[in-house]
Parts: structure tokens; sequence; C-alpha cells
């Protein structure tokens, strides 16, 4: 039998047990919030679209072409017009991306969104998303231009319309390959698997195709995507 000294002690020694593991306990929760909500951060902000146009000015874009084509900001968008040119983005290179703009095309006109192109780029540098509802070119909107074609006319001129692509690094078996998803208004109509991996981590551009072509475009944004 323990002493009413002894047993005194034994509680007080208990109660102090139970309130150090308490603390312990809150302590270590509160150690997995924080890293979880630091973690979760990083996250979201890896998850962010960024807008690569301000919707006032062409800050982070650079013509590259013929001098006589124009780039201009017109009512919150860009408009290219004119002889043969590209708008470059600035900003990048970007590897694994999804990316997106709004964009539409004149009646009769023609031009492209370019991704992993280089920062002075022809027409055949990089992959091309085509732009072309009723040019005399048939291959249209949705069509990745010398790889995969839609013939379709997806879009009507002179309409708004959200185009998207997702390229990532990726496998196909044992292959190592570039894999590129296409959406046009939402709508997701295929995804190519590049063999060849022809263009690596490159930029953003849109072609200015010939002088009977205007294309305009609003809402730029890239979304970098884990490597």
């Amino acid at each position: 039998m323990l002493s009413k000294v002894a047993e005194q002690k034994w509680l007080f020694l208990r109660e102090a047990l139970h309130e150090m593991f308490q603390k312990l306990f809150l302590l270590a929760i509160s150690v997995l919030v924080i890293g979880y909500g630091l973690l979760g951060g990083t996250q979201l902000q890896a998850q962010e679209w960024q807008p690569l146009f301000d919707g006032k000015s062409l800050e982070g874009w650079e013509r590259v072409g013929s001098e006589t084509s124009k780039w201009e900001v017109v009512d919150g968008s860009i408009c290219g017009s004119g002889d043969p040119s590209m708008l470059v983005c600035t900003v990048g290179p970007f590897k694994n991306f999804k990316y997106r703009a709004e964009i539409k095309i004149s009646d009769g006109g023609n031009s492209g969104m370019y991704f992993r192109t280089t920062r002075q780029p022809g027409f055949l540098d990089g992959y091309e998303a085509q732009i072309d509802s009723t040019h005399r070119d048939p291959i249209r909107t949705g069509s990745l231009y010398g790889l995969c074609h839609v013939y379709e006319q997806l879009v009507k001129p002179d309409t708004w319309f959200n185009y998207e692509v997702e390229v990532r690094e990726g496998k196909w078996g044992n292959r190592e390959v570039t894999k590129i998803k296409v959406t046009v208004d939402g709508k997701q109509l295929y995804e190519y698997i590049d063999f060849e991996k022809r263009f690596p981590a490159g930029h953003f551009a849109f072609q200015q195709h010939d002088p009977g072509s205007r294309v305009t475009i609003r809402k730029v944004e890239v979304l970098p995507l884990e490597e």
C-alpha cells in the first residue's frame, strides 16, 4: 500500500506527465499543419496560371521578321497584320506546361500559335497549333501543322475561341516521347505522340502569316507543370 504522501506524489507526477504529453501532441499537430500548409502553398503556387499578356502593352513580347508587319494592342487585345512575322514571348523557355489563349482569325486569314520555339523563330521552328478557318490552306484550327491535321472547320472566322495545348515529356513503352494534347473551346481533340521529340524546351510565339490575314489575341496564359 502506498502512503498518503507517496500517493499524492504519484498523482502529481501523473498529471504533470499527462499535461506534458498533451503539449507535445499539440506541438506535433501544429508542426504537421504548418508543414502541410507550406507544401500546399507551394503546390498551389506551382499550379497557378501565369498571364503572359497584360492587356495593355506588348511588354514581354518582341517582333521577329518583316519590319513592315504590325503588332499592336487594340481594345485590350494583340492584333497582328501586314507582312509575315512572328511575335515572340521573351519569357521562358518552357518545357512541360499547359498554354492557352483566346484568339480570333479574320475571314481568309491564317496564323499559328507556336510553342517550344526559338527566340528568333522562322515559320518552321517549333510546334505550331494552326489558326485557320477559311484560308486557302485547308489545314484548319486544331491542327499541329505538319504533324496532325484537322480539315473540318471547328471555329468560324472573326469568332473568339479558346485554344489550349498541354505538353509533357513522357514515355511510350520504353521510348522517351513528347506528348501534346490539343483542346479547342474546352473539347480535347487528340493527344499527339511525337516519337522524334522534335523540339525541346522553348518559347511561345504567334504568327502573322501574310498581308491578307489579321489575327487577334487576348488572355495569353501558361501553367508550368512538374518535369
